[in-house]
């Protein structure tokens, strides 16, 4: 006897239908999983044999499971498929009845005593499910709040297979799990108190201008300061500026952490911007994507979030040259034989290096060791390329004694944030594409001002004509590039947004470039320095 089970497969970041045929035939009692199978979905066959047997099913002897995988031509990966597999099965030999599998999907890695295991990639399944005009979908039980984020898709959570063949026969001998997430969300995350704030960091006034600039334009922010600055402190505490996720942001970035394994089971929502800093020691796949089995890299979990690169001219030239393209497209492609993968990567970077190896030079208190061909060597594997796409590059100085010891907190992270939210909404009001006209399907799109189109870079970010030559003049002074002048006006843009101007001012476009400099950043950090100590 034939049967079929619908399930999802994952590619990249969405999924696709994908059907569980059973052909039940005469053999030797051999299940032989057919489709592109990779080695966890072929030892399904042991999982499932035991599966069934601990649920009191007699299989009949002198059978043989042919299972095909379809789309045959797409390779299957992981242990998902047991759960359609063993239903699949079931049904084929007549054990269960068959009316309601054209109507549900299901998912989950079973155990040799029959309990349904959690699975990655459930929420894409879930979206795909509801899009396919499915009734609903079956998930393990620790996967419930995940696929119940998708309104409007009837879940049914179970822990045993015993659970999902009585689903099967009835969608009533199951509760259906219901919970309002877009409401629990919103409450949640405007009762967060975040662990740390900007009121504990001394001293540094220029760098934390800089990273509130960077925090309401999405601006890309390289410190350069001597070990123990506070620049890991900085860019630690630069979630806590930054608007709260939105819900459908939530949603985005729940669906990636599902499929790339790293939600807690039991966990919905990611109700947090991801801040990821991995080590310099990273590899390729491990920071871009990709692997035997691709899967997100650092910049794709960084998504919406921060991507922090300490010790900058520690990681490989090689590293950091592949950053180069994500930064433009906010999203990497990883190329194989069979298909490309698309993840997204639209993050913020921002970077920590010393000025030296040794870390102290142009400081005040000691002496830098390194030789000219030495801090050469050390800047060298910071490409041209890359620190162009770098909008603002500031220098931390060693604190001053009246840093050090004031005692009064100061100002904290929800003061800059509330600066920091009235800019985004300016943008939200301004920086807003329309679909076309009778494309129902699509949304609106909005750019932060660092991903504004060079198509409306001129009204957006509109100036005079005397400040456009001043503006081009001193670029090409200081040898910068086209694309350094169309960051340096964005810049200008998100200033002008925080100083609530509607147009963009001499003074606006005269910051951006000194943020673009790290020697006058340099200049204008001690300044701040030394005036707050007087």
């Amino acid at each position: 006897m034939f049967s079929r089970v619908l399930s999802g497969g994952i590619i990249g970041v969405d999924s696709y239908k994908l059907e569980v045929e059973v052909d039940c035939c005469g053999g030797i009692g051999q299940i032989q999983v057919v489709g592109l199978p990779d080695a966890a979905v072929k030892e399904s066959q042991e999982r499932v044999r035991s599966a069934i047997k601990a649920c009191g099913f007699m299989l009949p002897p002198a059978k043989k499971w042919v299972v095909n995988l379809a789309p045959a031509d797409t390779k299957k990966e992981g242990p998902a498929y047991d759960l359609p597999i063993a239903i699949g099965i079931l049904a084929s030999c007549s054990l269960i009845p068959t009316h309601n599998l054209d109507r549900l999907w299901m998912v989950g890695e079973l155990g040799l005593d029959g309990s349904v295991r959690p699975v990655s990639g459930v929420l894409p399944l879930a979206i795909a499910c509801l899009q396919s005009g499915a009734t609903g979908i079956i998930v393990p039980e620790a996967n419930a709040e995940e696929a119940a984020l998708v309104e409007k898709l009837k879940v049914f959570p179970v822990s045993h297979l015993r659970q999902a063949v009585l689903a099967v026969e009835s969608l009533k001998n199951v509760a259906q799990f219901d919970c309002n997430f877009r409401e629990t969300f919103s409450r949640e995350v405007s009762n967060a108190i975040p662990p740390t704030n900007f009121s504990e960091v001394k001293g540094q006034g220029m760098a934390k201008m800089a990273l509130e600039v960077a925090a309401a334009g999405r601006h890309n922010v390289l410190m350069v300061g001597p070990p123990g600055a506070g620049k890991s402190m900085l860019a630690e505490r630069l979630p806590t500026i930054m608007p709260p996720l939105e819900y459908e942001e939530a949603i985005e970035l729940t669906k990636l952490y599902s499929v790339a394994g790293l939600l807690e089971n039991g966990s919905g929502l990611v109700k947090q911007r991801p801040f990821r800093a991995p080590h310099h020691s990273s590899s390729v796949a491990g920071l871009i994507g990709g692997g035997t089995s691709p899967k997100p890299g650092e910049i794709s979990l960084s998504h919406l979030g921060i991507l922090f690169l300490d010790e900058l001219t520690e990681f490989s030239k090689y590293h950091l040259d592949n950053l180069r393209q994500p930064l433009e497209t906010r999203k990497v492609t990883i190329s194989r034989a069979m298909h490309s993968l698309t993840y997204p990567a639209s993050f913020l970077l921002v970077a920590a290096c010393n000025p030296c190896p040794c870390g102290y030079k142009n400081d005040i208190a000691k002496y830098c060791i390194c030789t000219p061909g030495q801090t050469d060597r050390y800047w060298s594997r910071l490409s041209g390329p890359l620190l162009d796409r770098i909008d603002i590059q500031v220098t931390t100085r060693r604190l001053c004694e009246e840093d050090l010891a004031r005692t009064e907190p100061a100002e904290s992270s929800e003061s800059i944030r509330a600066r920091v939210q009235r800019a985004v909404y300016k943008q939200m009001a301004r920086n807003i594409v329309q679909p076309k006209v009778g494309d129902t399907s699509a949304k609106p799109t909005f750019f932060y001002n660092s991903q504004i189109p060079s198509r409306m870079l001129g009204e957006i970010c509109h100036i005079s004509e005397f400040q456009r030559r001043w503006l081009a003049r001193e670029v090409s002074n200081r040898g910068f590039t086209a694309r350094a002048f169309d960051r340096i006006l964005r810049l200008a843009r998100t200033i002008a947004d925080l100083k609530d101007c509607d147009q963009i001012e001499h003074g606006h476009l005269h910051e951006a470039l000194r943020y673009r400099t790290l020697e006058e950043s340099t200049n204008a950090s001690w300044g701040v320095s030394m005036k707050a100590s007087t």
